[in-house]
């Protein structure tokens, strides 16, 4: 196969797959109020899980066909692109403030999550299940704080973005019959989205000559990053720019206690050599210039918004020199 078909093969997996966890979240949400499920409980599981349906499927995915580095640079890549991006592009629209409740706890789990990562990463290569499980523990953990949060009545953006889906009833299908139909299409279009990315990824990789883990920094993670991106310029747009942190810190959560857990768990997750030289520090150092405006309750405005999309750039730019 060529490089272009396999391009265009890949990025019609990232739409399919973007699709397919959409149709997923709200057909399992709709399932869940036909069967009196709490939103609360929905919120917890089935939208928390199914957010993060890209980066999973094709982590997983990747795993289980033996390009674990596809994975590892996938979730690096994401985390990156969610800082620098996600919240770069909607800055230089309208300042994103920090001081809303529940930013800055959420700001030190996602820094934790960092953290322990990087370190179960230099405890060994690749991650084997006990790494997994101690990733994936993270997110349940942070999942049965979130509830005991929700039942103190704590305010918190994660948990209100978790539950928001639930709680409306535009998008939703309306009887039981069709919302089982986006479960099914959901679980379908993942399986088949996951498989177009891992297959085209690699073979671009091949093609091109180059480690399938700059496939995964750059054009999977850009692709499975785009729902946290549209959402937060969307949000930007219409005046409610305060819900990009929200969203930034509880995908990169999610990512590296979630995904990467579930990755681990799934089989051996290989972490290439250039993640401990660059990436991992890029991704550390992202979290820490995120966390000092929330440490400070200053707001992203659009001069840092700017900065921050330049150094997304230039990252890219580092990543091409780095395989010409």
């Amino acid at each position: 196969m060529g490089l272009l078909p396999a391009f265009l093969l890949l990025v019609s997996g990232i739409v399919v797959l973007i699709v397919a966890g959409d149709f997923l979240v709200r057909g399992a949400a709709a399932l869940a109020r036909h069967w009196g499920i709490p939103s609360l409980i929905v919120g917890l599981t089935i939208v928390a899980f199914g957010t993060s349906a890209p980066e999973l499927v094709v982590s997983i995915q990747a795993v289980m066909k033996g390009a674990g580095e596809l994975a590892s640079g996938n979730v690096v890549g994401s985390n990156i692109a969610n800082v620098l991006l996600a919240l770069g592009l909607p800055a230089m629209i309208m300042a994103i403030p920090t001081n809303m409740p529940g930013v800055g706890r959420n700001a030190l789990v996602a820094f934790a999550a960092t953290i322990i990562f990087i370190g179960l990463a230099f405890l060994g290569n690749p991650l084997q299940m006990w790494q997994g499980a101690i990733l994936f523990g993270g997110i349940v953990i942070y999942l049965l704080w979130m509830f005991r949060l929700a039942k103190e009545g704590a305010e918190d953006p994660i948990l209100a973005e978790m539950t928001e889906i639930e709680e409306g009833e535009d998008g939703l299908p309306a009887s039981v019959m069709m919302s089982g139909f986006f479960v099914i299409a959901g679980f379908i279009g993942l399986v088949i989205g996951g498989n177009l990315i891992v297959d085209n990824a690699v073979e671009i990789a091949t093609v091109m000559g180059i480690d399938e883990t700059i496939i995964g920094l750059t054009i999977v993670a850009i692709g499975t990053s785009l729902p946290e991106v549209a959402t937060v310029i969307v949000a930007a747009y219409r005046g409610h720019s305060e819900v990009a942190s929200g969203n930034v810190l509880g995908s990169n959560i999610f990512n590296l206690f979630a995904v990467m857990g579930a990755a681990a768990l799934s089989g051996p997750v290989g972490i290439a050599k250039q993640l401990y030289v660059f990436d991992f520090w890029v991704m550390l150092v992202a979290m820490v210039f995120l966390m000092v405006f929330i440490g400070t309750r200053q707001p992203i405005g659009r001069k840092t918004g700017a900065m921050l999309f330049i150094g997304y750039l230039l990252y890219l730019a580092a990543l091409v020199r780095a395989v010409i």
